[in-house]
């Protein structure tokens, strides 16, 4: 069944044989950095998508660079000028276009290498297996431009993966989690040679698109509700008041005057 899918300006899509589809973060000259106009994208597709009758969806990062690496701040002063109400439409958008794709009814398999940082951190934790490259970095880099992990189901999704204690260390630190070090911890199913990373995603896609397909949505929803004892909506909530307060302190600011001019940034806590 071939899949009517809109034409986007930041993901391409690809449908191959056996009810497999292949979604392209498509910005590899800026490491498939997010903007504005990626969240609604990723809302575009998801619902695109929904109903495509797809069994498995593979998704990756265009180029040899990165997955994804967070937010591109060339676009930092598109929100930072948004006022509390606005910014809050927009986290509703940005959570929106993650949410779409995580709750999408088939199996999602990330084929991550390279960067996975900030929101394409959370875009990866979104899916629901991950592959990963050697040259895989993870990071919960949102303390670093003086946000929280309250981003983008981060909050919701890493804890559950990883427990409590290592998702506060991965969050309060911002550090970069390497690819053996999230095979270990459970943030990867697996590590995968760079050069067989989106065949070995096809193969496992392939296993699963030969099993009932009812059998595997009917999976995939009975593990995703029984994990959100705590609400999934309620936690997005949450998330998208407090980022929108975040952006209204002097530290945000501060971090991405340190991150431009490569200095440590100096953090007042107001």
């Amino acid at each position: 069944m071939r899949t009517t899918f809109p034409d986007l300006q930041t993901l391409t899509f690809e449908e191959l044989d056996g009810g497999i589809g292949v979604l392209r973060i498509d910005r590899p000259d800026r490491m498939n950095s997010q903007t504005v106009q990626m969240f609604h994208d990723h809302l575009t597709a998801g619902r695109a998508l929904r109903d495509s009758g797809l069994r498995a969806l593979i998704l990756t990062g265009a180029g040899e660079r990165a997955f994804s690496a967070g937010f591109d701040l060339d676009e930092i002063s598109v929100i930072t000028g948004m006022g509390v109400r606005e910014f809050l439409r927009f986290q509703e958008t940005a959570t929106g276009g993650i949410q779409a794709i995580r709750h999408l009814p088939f199996p999602v398999i990330a084929a991550i290498h390279g960067a996975a940082t900030g929101g394409g951190f959370a875009l990866a934790l979104a899916a629901d297996i991950r592959l990963a490259a050697p040259t895989m970095k993870m990071s919960a880099a949102f303390v670093k431009v003086g946000l929280s992990v309250g981003e983008l189901g981060t909050s919701f999704t890493l804890p559950r993966l990883v427990g409590p204690a290592r998702a506060a260390e991965i969050a309060f630190t911002g550090r970069i989690v390497g690819a053996d070090e999230a095979e270990r911890i459970g943030l990867v199913n697996r590590i995968v040679p760079t050069q067989r990373l989106l065949d070995e995603a096809l193969d496992m896609a392939g296993a699963i698109a030969s099993n009932s397909p009812g059998g595997v949505r009917m999976s995939k929803r009975a593990i995703q509700r029984n994990i959100e004892i705590g609400s999934y909506e309620a936690a997005l909530e949450l998330e998208n008041r407090g980022q929108a307060l975040l952006t209204r302190t002097e530290d945000m600011p501060e971090a991405l005057a340190a991150f431009k001019a490569k200095r440590t940034p100096v953090f007042e806590g107001r």
